[in-house]
């Protein structure tokens, strides 16, 4: 681009002078109207304010007379294109960015065979959306952490002074979102480690998450007509849930020393979540791993899914807090809560269990189940001598442990939470296509991939 386009610093001197006094002189009242006593607490509100308008008044004129420059030495009128061009005026157009809201003025040239010009646009970076990659960014960061879109609107033009309404926010998070996870299918956004010649853990588990039912959107929508007859609604339109909860799957990969974490979810069904392991598990150079377990509760949906489509794992462990649950329930039927002799007979499974394994856990709760007259306290142990039966090759932890493996899913639970925390509260419903991609975000930052994938959003728009 030639350096014509270019502004000069007396030039935006000269555009901002005024601006510039207006801004000390806010400035100056907001300090000297100040009581003694509270100087700083009455002050820095009134300042601030006046910094964020001549911030956003020096942006949008520092943009404005470069527009100019450049209209002039690099987009002159361009009949020759194919046409005579009509000279429309000069039309504003609106942009947030993260100095605030600008207004950009720009003379328009339409012919007929070409259309309208907008090369100046595309120069600016605005052709192709009303909202800048940095100010996109900033509305991520405000939609998550549990705030609702309204109290993350306000927290928005609390800390940023961006005004951006409820659901202008949640249409761009979610859309960022979709985004993110076009991204991860294709390629482009991959994990930022991976576990060639170290270790892998995975762990997967099913969430609630609270969705729109179709009854609930035929509701909503017979109400949005009532109040806008002539209006739609941004955004794509899906169909409502037949349940007011459906579980969303995800699925954490992590090292032995959990310093390296990679987390994906998905809104699909149990072989959504087979096909998105096995994908991410095969970014993450599986296959060259010294060492690759998996870790879970056990869910037979759950085994199906290591077992068809990762064959190539040394071990599939069993969550040790999931069994000690179980174990838990069976004592307090046996023993009643919080009696000695409970919490005796937890310890001697728990021995068995690590000294022997299955088989030390089969032959303990066996021995009870043969000292038991209790019909209920029978069918209990015999439920909970079933469970370990079927799992027995899942509970080999002398071998765990000798091998150092992890026999925890706690990131895995983490994960659960930390995925679903904005999915979920009082009052919230989700179509699901939108709350994949709400937790997309979430993952996306939880997997240390936020500024790689902003970077690259900047790089695209440059």
């Amino acid at each position: 681009m030639s350096n014509n386009t270019r502004i000069t610093l007396e030039r935006l001197q000269e555009a901002l002078e005024a601006d510039y006094r207006r801004f000390l002189q806010e400035a100056q009242k907001a300090v000297n109207e100040a009581p003694g006593g509270v100087v700083i607490p009455a002050s820095e509100e009134p300042f601030r304010d006046a910094v964020a308008r001549f911030r956003r008044v020096a942006y949008e004129k520092a943009i404005q007379l470069r527009a100019d420059a450049a209209a002039k030495a690099a987009f002159p009128p361009s009949g020759q294109r194919g046409g005579r061009s009509r000279n429309k005026g000069v039309q504003s157009v609106e942009h947030v960015t993260v100095n605030g809201a600008i207004a950009i003025g720009r003379r328009v040239y339409w012919s007929k065979a070409q259309g309208a010009d907008g090369r100046l646009d595309r120069w600016l970076g605005i052709a192709d959306a009303s909202i800048s990659v940095g100010a996109r960014e900033l509305c991520c960061r405000a939609t998550l952490g549990g705030l609702s879109f309204i109290e993350a609107s306000e927290t928005l033009w609390r800390l940023g002074q961006i005004r951006v309404s409820k659901d202008r926010l949640r249409q761009i998070a979610e859309g960022e979102g979709r985004r993110v996870l076009e991204a991860q299918r294709t390629g482009v956004l991959v994990p930022a480690w991976d576990a060639a010649q170290g270790n892998l853990t995975l762990g997967c588990d099913g969430v609630m998450v609270p969705v729109v039912t179709a009854t609930e959107k035929q509701r909503r929508r017979a109400r949005r007509r009532r109040r806008r007859k002539a209006r739609r609604r941004g955004g794509p339109r899906h169909r409502g849930s037949d349940q007011g909860f459906k579980e969303f799957k995800i699925a954490a990969f992590y090292d032995l020393k959990r310093e390296r974490y990679h987390v994906v979810g998905t809104a699909g069904n149990h072989e959504a979540l087979g096909r998105l392991m096995r994908r991410e598990a095969g970014r993450l150079k599986i296959d060259e791993a010294v060492t690759k377990v998996v870790v879970t509760d056990g869910a037979e949906w759950i085994h199906r899914q290591v077992q068809t489509r990762l064959p190539m794992v040394d071990a599939h462990i069993l969550d040790y807090y999931h069994l000690k649950q179980h174990v838990g329930e069976a004592a307090l039927v046996c023993f009643g809560e919080a009696h000695p002799a409970g919490e005796a007979w937890r310890t001697r499974l728990t021995m068995a269990l690590y000294e022997e394994g299955a088989a030390g856990l089969l032959l303990a709760i066996h021995e009870t189940l043969r000292s038991a007259r209790s019909r209920r306290k029978r069918d209990v142990l015999r439920k909970l001598e079933q469970y370990v039966a079927k799992r027995a090759a899942m509970l080999d932890y002398p071998t765990f442990v000798k091998r150092d493996f992890d026999v925890g899913s706690g990131p895995t639970e983490a994960a659960c939470k930390t995925l679903t925390l904005r999915l979920k509260g009082h009052g919230r419903r989700w179509d699901r296509p939108n709350a994949e991609a709400v937790m997309a975000l979430e993952a996306l930052r939880q997997s240390r991939l936020w500024h790689t994938y902003w970077s690259r959003e900047r790089n695209l728009a440059a």
